[in-house]
């Protein structure tokens, strides 16, 4: 048997994430072709091999929600009072220019790298043909989209456009790059929040969406401002109101997803929406209604919100969400394991690859899908020995334990070693940038 690569006596994560150790992983044209036992398997002649003794393989983390806009924001927005939104974000982003949002790309793909995060949904921004030069170059997976808005008192002209040109703005970057740099980049349509969006340009980002077979996404029931405008101006609160313009479906993502009325979680469920939770960022808001969209059935992914409010370690999003959901829902009516770490674990790797709407090739470590993959060290004295890995790599493990990064069969990191991006100058060249952004956005 021939193969690009193999990985050689490792433990594997499972579908069902229960833990195999001796396993051999064979690698050929992006997908996994097969998995034996070590000491029962073929004879493979590879292209590369990597030792897997001491390290756990696991599908690669999926942020479902992220904003590679933000990433030169670290640091600000904590210990802030509202509305960091209009005090902070809008001229920060209002004063990005394109060699900004460029090395603001780079530093998130190169954050997520380390932190074992293979594929990615962005919420959308500015000169996103920037952040797609990007994910080509890094080698990750990436879902991406332009940030639309037609209305909003607090949003500058500059950031506000009309129908039309917001349509031919997503359109252009779709036509460009979906499907491009080996199919690890998809092209959504988004809107920005339904406070900033006209229902009139709500319906034709559907409309354009649908009729190009790819996804929608929005920022939803994040604040209660958000549900008092759907309230006010409509007499229903914001799940309910896109029912009524007719845009939810199975290719809708809502990302955070917090504040939801028992009809909204059933409007979730009816249409196969899906929903992205940022735990670390939401905590701020509100506690997340998990364990009865689970119930339902609901697919729920986990993000990261970006590096302003959190970084891009989905390991401690993990950590935290844990730790809300058990202390909040299962606290009161003493329920210890009200949020299993294998749910957990499933919202970070298969949960993501659904919200992206690549379930099928993603998610998941089996024979046919692509070869997207992490390797953890969990030969180190905070993970083993365990009774049970899949709870320790919640309570214990972290993004340093992520040794290799694989998508679609190339090693992008290696022993901590990124080798896509040239980390030195990434790092110079946005402490640059953020000096200049802060004395131009004034913030």
């Amino acid at each position: 048997m021939n193969a690009d690569l193999l990985i050689k006596n490792c433990s594997l994560l499972t579908p069902d994430f229960e833990v195999c150790h001796g396993q051999n992983i064979v690698i050929r044209d992006q997908k996994v072709i097969a998995i034996e036992k070590n000491n029962e398997a073929q004879i493979c002649v590879a292209k590369e091999i990597l030792d897997g003794k001491g390290k756990l393989v696991m599908p690669g983390l999926i942020d479902a929600h992220t904003h590679t806009n933000q990433q030169l924001l670290r640091g600000r927005i904590s210990d802030e009072y509202p509305m960091i939104w209009t005090r902070i974000m809008v001229p920060f982003e209002s004063n990005l220019r394109e060699e900004d949002v460029a090395i603001s790309a780079e530093l998130s793909c190169l954050e997520m790298l380390k932190a074992g995060v293979t594929g990615f949904i962005d919420a959308g921004g500015s000169y996103m043909h920037k952040v797609a030069e990007a994910v080509e170059t890094s080698g990750l997976r990436g879902v991406l989209t332009c940030s639309t808005m037609d209305t909003g008192a607090a949003i500058p002209e500059s950031m506000k456009t009309t129908i039309e040109h917001n349509i031919e703005r997503n359109k252009n970057l779709f036509d460009t790059y979906h499907g491009q740099a080996d199919g690890r980049i998809n092209v959504w349509y988004s809107l920005r929040s339904l406070i900033t969006c006209t229902p009139e340009l709500i319906q034709k980002v559907y409309e354009t969406a649908s009729a190009a077979g790819t996804g929608m996404q929005t920022h939803m029931n994040e604040y209660t401002n958000e549900i008092s405008y759907c309230l006010e101006n409509f007499q229903m609160r914001p799940y309910e109101y896109l029912e009524s313009l007719g845009v939810l479906d199975k290719n809708f993502l809502g990302a955070h997803s917090i504040l939801l009325s028992e009809n909204e979680m059933d409007l979730i469920q009816k249409y196969d929406s899906k929903v992205a939770h940022s735990p670390i960022s939401n905590a701020g808001k509100g506690v997340t209604k998990t364990p009865g969209l689970m119930q339902k059935g609901v697919s729920i992914g986990l993000g990261t919100d970006g590096s302003a409010h959190s970084g891009l370690s989905l390991f401690d999003q993990m950590k935290v969400f844990k730790s809300l959901m058990r202390a909040f829902w299962g606290v009161p009516i003493f329920d210890p394991v009200v949020m299993p770490s294998k749910s957990i674990l499933e919202m970070a790797t298969l949960g993501g690859a659904k919200a992206m709407l690549q379930d099928e090739q993603l998610g998941t470590l089996e024979v046919g899908k692509k070869a997207d993959m992490i390797l953890i060290n969990i030969d180190q004295p905070h993970i083993a020995p365990t009774h049970q890995l899949t709870n320790t790599l919640i309570e214990s493990a972290n993004s340093n334990d992520v040794a290799d990064v694989i998508v679609n069969g190339r090693i992008l990191m290696k022993n901590r070693e990124v080798l896509t991006l040239d980390e030195e100058r990434i790092k110079y060249e946005s402490k640059k940038a953020m000096d200049d952004l802060i004395i131009r956005a004034k913030i």
